[in-house]
């Protein structure tokens, strides 16, 4: 068995920490907040985040990075997208060249508009890189609900690492080469999620979210592809897989925030009443910016954009997707 450092307490993490530590590894689980060190050392149980679900004993909460990191197998950053970098840097010190790390948070950087990798590849070349991503909400992780996970890494022995450590009966891990799209896929799903919620929130039922998602697959695909992605990847568990559970249930922190828009709450106040990181908050304004650069079409990510920073109210947006020049449906 492995011993593994795990950076970032959040849902996430924490759900993460769980599942390494029923494959038999010991945990070595951190978090920036003092505060939250101290609760879960007293609780033995994340009661902001996941309540009512013990920590195993093979989880040992580590004061910090200096605690949690040397000596480790394996080091998974579960911190937000956008603190990524500064959890990295935090990091940085005791992680040692080929060293293996994993990041399992789903986004792109504002203003440099890099995904994670990218930025680990920056502030740390002699590290092992692989994305973990897929279908898959903390709250049913956590309670060992059988779930599928995709491994990605430009390293195949690094993939294929991961995938042992992580898999077991109730959480399968597939391998893959092609980091750009599941990053990509993890990152976009989050945005088409907020517009199932609004969708939903204005009370326009499933024939209109079925058209979101659908037309939603197409917008990542395009944008993945002009980064390099491989097309065929978001018609797997990274793309219209996590599309989907991030669309559907109401585990996912987007679409409730995406619901609050649509019954009219103005977007910052939606995101303080989810209560947790809503990644496609700020993946929107990343996209947007991307798919110009890119002269990527992008129209639903267009009008979420023009939502969220009240350029155009919900129900007006949908109406103009809906009367956009008439045209040949495109799947890529």
């Amino acid at each position: 068995m492995s011993t593994i450092a795990v950076i970032g307490a959040g849902s996430w993490g924490t759900a993460i920490s769980i599942a390494l530590a029923r494959n038999g590894h010991t945990v070595r689980l951190t978090t920036r907040n003092p505060k939250h060190v101290e609760a879960l050392r007293l609780d033995r149980e994340n009661k902001r985040y996941l309540p009512g679900i013990p920590l195993d004993p093979r989880i040992i909460i580590a004061e910090n990075d200096e605690e949690a990191i040397p000596g480790a197998d394996l080091t998974v950053f579960a911190a937000p997208a956008q603190h990524f970098r500064e959890a990295l840097e935090s990091a940085a010190p005791f992680l040692e060249s080929g060293d293996r790390i994993v990041n399992v948070s789903k986004g792109i950087e504002l203003g440099t508009l890099l995904r994670m990798s990218e930025i680990a590849h920056i502030l740390r070349r002699d590290l092992i890189f692989t994305a973990l991503s897929g279908p898959s909400h903390a709250e049913e992780v956590c309670r060992a609900l059988p779930t599928t996970l995709v491994a990605a890494s430009e390293n195949v022995e690094a993939a294929k690492y991961v995938q042992d450590i992580f898999m077991s009966d109730r959480l399968r891990v597939y391998t893959s080469d092609d980091v750009t799209g599941v990053e990509i896929g993890g990152a976009l799903k989050n945005i088409i999620a907020l517009g199932a919620g609004i969708s939903d929130g204005i009370g326009f039922g499933a024939n209109a979210k079925a058209a979101l998602m659908t037309r939603g697959i197409t917008e990542m695909s395009r944008l993945g592809t002009a980064l390099g992605a491989k097309a065929e990847t978001f018609a797997g568990l990274t793309g219209v897989g996590d599309l989907i559970v991030t669309c559907t249930s109401l585990h996912s922190r987007n679409l409730r925030c995406g619901i609050l828009i649509g019954q009219g709450v103005p977007p910052e106040k939606a995101v303080e009443k989810v209560g947790m990181v809503v990644e496609g908050f700020y993946t929107t304004d990343a996209a947007y910016t991307l798919a110009r650069r890119k002269n990527v079409e992008m129209p639903i990510t267009s009008s979420i954009y023009r939502c969220l920073h009240g350029e155009v109210g919900p129900e007006e947006a949908v109406r103009q997707l809906m009367m956009r020049p008439a045209k040949p449906e495109e799947t890529v």
